[in-house]
């Protein structure tokens, strides 16, 4: 039994917090938030603050404001916890940085949160991409329309609140996830729609070093079936649709998801290829990431995706923001 304290419990605490009390491996340690009315969401002691609190605890989600991250890290890793963080990692490579010494100076573990890698579905593409050959391209496509009601908080209207750091960047984990090393990058971004001081749209060209091209349509003013959460349904607050957002190509074959169809058989463009379906597994992405954690923090397993990992997907997080300014 691993005890966890919650930092954080807006949209995605409020997840974790649910994932955490209804797993029977795990116990809810306490929440830290300065909204007194989390007091409401859990029997679990609730504090406004870390610091000056004794907490009795094995690890820590943070899931604060990302300019929180550092400061809730620093207290949490001279506590002796190690660090599941919500995505981006920092608000800066200069934060993530200290962090990731911080966590070697206490001998903590970071896992950055990106969750997508533990979706089963992603897992299962990722286990049958030798099928494809060499895969040489790879095109995905995220168009949503978030609701009024969510720029009602200040910030998302800003650029700390665009579609690039939010969600843009699950993308952008998800293919070094599957493809590994991005040798350039490059993109366009606008805001046709609300004209607000943020990019609302765009599209990226992305290389690897294995040679292959990927590409990535985006845009969070579109009411659309295609997206990673309405194709998986792994948000419950985005509609399922089943759509596929992903697609692969390769020497001998091809791949989309989340349906995991898989092309192969034909030779060339005149012999038509032959679809299969690749199996895959179930489960929750956030309760098997944090099963996961929980592995982690007893010694049993390696962080999927450690500080450093977070921190160059925060890195070309960082390079497609500027790329893609309206």
């Amino acid at each position: 039994m691993k005890r966890l304290v919650l930092a954080g419990a807006g949209a995605i605490g409020a997840r974790h917090l649910k994932h955490i009390e209804e797993h029977p491996e795990l116990t809810l340690a306490a929440v830290i938030d300065p909204n007194p009315d989390v007091a409401k969401l859990t029997a679990a002691p609730a504090h406004p603050s870390l610091q000056n609190i004794d907490i009795e605890a094995d690890g820590i989600v943070i899931a604060t404001p990302t300019q929180d991250h550092e400061a809730t890290f620093n207290e949490a890793a001279a506590r002796g916890w190690s660090a599941l963080i919500e995505k981006p990692i920092a608000s800066d490579l200069l934060a993530a940085d200290r962090m990731i010494a911080k966590a070697a100076a206490c001998d903590v573990h970071i896992l950055t949160g990106h969750h997508r890698r533990f979706h089963p579905k992603v897992q299962a593409m990722r286990a049958a991409l030798p099928r494809l050959g060499q895969p040489v391209l790879a095109t995905i496509i995220w168009s949503v329309k978030k609701p009024a009601g969510y720029f009602d908080v200040p910030w998302r209207s800003g650029a700390d609140g665009a579609p690039v750091r939010m969600n843009v960047s699950h993308e952008l984990d998800l293919l070094q996830f599957i493809f590994g090393e991005v040798t350039a990058v490059t993109g366009l971004g606008g805001n046709p729609v609300r004209k607000a001081a943020r990019v609302e749209s765009g599209g990226l060209v992305l290389s690897f070093a294995s040679g292959l091209i990927a590409t990535v349509a985006f845009a969070d003013t579109t009411p659309s079936p295609f997206g990673f959460e309405h194709g998986t349904g792994e948000n419950p607050n985005i509609a399922h649709t089943g759509e596929n957002s992903m697609l692969i190509t390769g020497t001998a074959g091809a791949l989309a998801f989340p349906s995991l169809t898989l092309w192969r058989g034909g030779k060339d463009w005149g012999d038509a290829p032959i679809a299969e379906t690749v199996p895959s597994d179930d489960g929750v992405p956030l309760v098997r990431q944090l099963e996961h954690f929980a592995g982690v923090i007893a010694g049993d397993e390696k962080p999927l995706n450690d500080g450093n990992a977070g921190r160059r997907t925060l890195e070309l997080t960082l390079e497609v923001e500027r790329l893609t300014l309206p």
